[in-house]
């Protein structure tokens, strides 16, 4: 059964879509962006929980200095 992997929107006016597939939704956003100058960003819907810890060890922010040297720690306790 299909589900919306990403949701992409923007605050400056109406867009709201849904995509299986996030490199759709990424060149969605890009796209919308050149087109009309707008910041359009996305809500991811649910990732596997690899996933999930892969993006947690990597650090969200994508600072390397706020890198998750331990896997199970909570993401909600670090400071980015």
């Amino acid at each position: 059964m299909p589900s919306d992997r990403a949701t992409v929107l923007c605050a400056d006016c109406d867009l709201t879509e849904t995509y299986e597939k996030l490199q759709l939704a990424r060149e969605r956003i890009d796209s919308h962006r050149a087109e009309t100058g707008h910041e359009p960003y996305w809500e991811l819907g649910a990732l596997s929980p690899g996933v999930v810890q892969a993006g947690d060890a990597a650090g969200v922010c994508g600072m390397p200095d706020h890198r998750d040297t331990d896997a199970e720690s909570d993401p909600k306790d670090r400071d980015c």
